[in-house]
């Protein structure tokens, strides 16, 4: 089994195609399956990458709460690209590794040739921050006292989570199966470590308007809790694109896989071709009219 060292910790990956990287950064209740849609769909064109978060097995499930952050998580995309000799690549992330991948774009800027961010917000809004750390606790310590399989049935079926299973029963079966697997204490460090301890998406403001690489921000319009900071991620930096989809919840690449390869395909092509463009600044104009010459 294929695996990256980052300081110490083994990280699973698979990989498949040929072409400009492509590096897929899972969700928290997923893993690298997750990407199996897009992987068989951007590996005819796109050298693909994906790896199991730490805390995931096969990945190593480091047993100190302290193996666990954020930064950690950026620092680990790095570390698979630097093992697969990637010096640039195209960072796809979704919720948990849409944070990973928005903080990889400020950190590892020469190292991004754009970024895709689905899904992520959770706990960035300050009305709803003290829910969001109560229920976060709630979950890690449900972990460690009854295991993955029975701590997962409330999450799987949380208020973003619906529209997969209305869609799809199928796959939202799937889902659910294989997040059970998951490994107890990697996710409950998960969740305190990396998740609990994140930053809000609006104290990245000053960064957020640096940004120079391509951006492409997606959210389903019933994720309720990453709309605004999508678009607060539109207005405040300049290489951003902005994709609400329609009568969708949180996991926009397993939920519409179909439509999510289309949208990614054409911001990928734009990149690739030299077309992408940031924000034009006479767009910013407040007024309705063009300023007088």
């Amino acid at each position: 089994m294929p695996y990256a060292t980052a300081n110490d910790i083994q990280l699973y990956y698979e990989e498949a195609g040929n072409g400009e990287p492509i590096v897929f950064v899972h969700e928290f209740a997923d893993d690298l399956h997750s990407w199996e849609p897009q992987l068989r769909f951007f590996s005819r064109r796109y050298r693909c990458v994906a790896f199991n978060a730490r805390g995931y097995p096969p990945s190593d499930v480091p047993k100190a709460a302290s193996k666990y952050s954020q930064t950690i998580a950026t620092d680990d995309i790095a570390q698979v690209m630097r093992h697969l000799k990637i010096r640039k690549a195209h960072i796809i992330g979704c919720s948990m590794g849409g944070y990973a991948t928005l903080h990889f774009g400020l950190r590892y800027a020469r190292m991004a040739r754009s970024l895709t961010v689905v899904g992520a917000g959770y706990g960035s809004d300050a009305d709803k921050r003290k829910q969001f750390l109560d229920d976060t606790e709630v979950m890690a310590r449900r972990f460690d006292a009854l295991g993955t399989a029975e701590a997962v049935k409330p999450y799987q079926i949380g208020p973003a989570r619906v529209q997969f299973q209305n869609k799809d029963p199928h796959g939202f079966a799937q889902f659910c199966a294989e997040f059970a697997k998951h490994s107890a204490l990697g996710s409950a460090h998960t969740l305190r470590g990396v998740q609990a301890k994140r930053p809000s998406i609006y104290s990245l403001e000053r960064a957020l308007a640096k940004l120079k690489v391509p951006l492409h921000v997606m959210s389903g319009d019933e994720d309720n809790n990453c709309i605004d900071p999508a678009i607060f991620i539109k207005r405040v930096c300049p290489s951003a694109w902005l994709t609400i989809v329609p009568n969708t919840g949180h996991a926009v690449n397993v939920e519409e896989p179909d439509l999510f390869n289309r949208l990614t395909a054409e911001f990928l092509a734009q990149v690739d071709s030299g077309r992408w463009r940031a924000r034009d600044p006479r767009s910013l104009n407040k007024s309705t009219m063009a300023k007088k010459p």
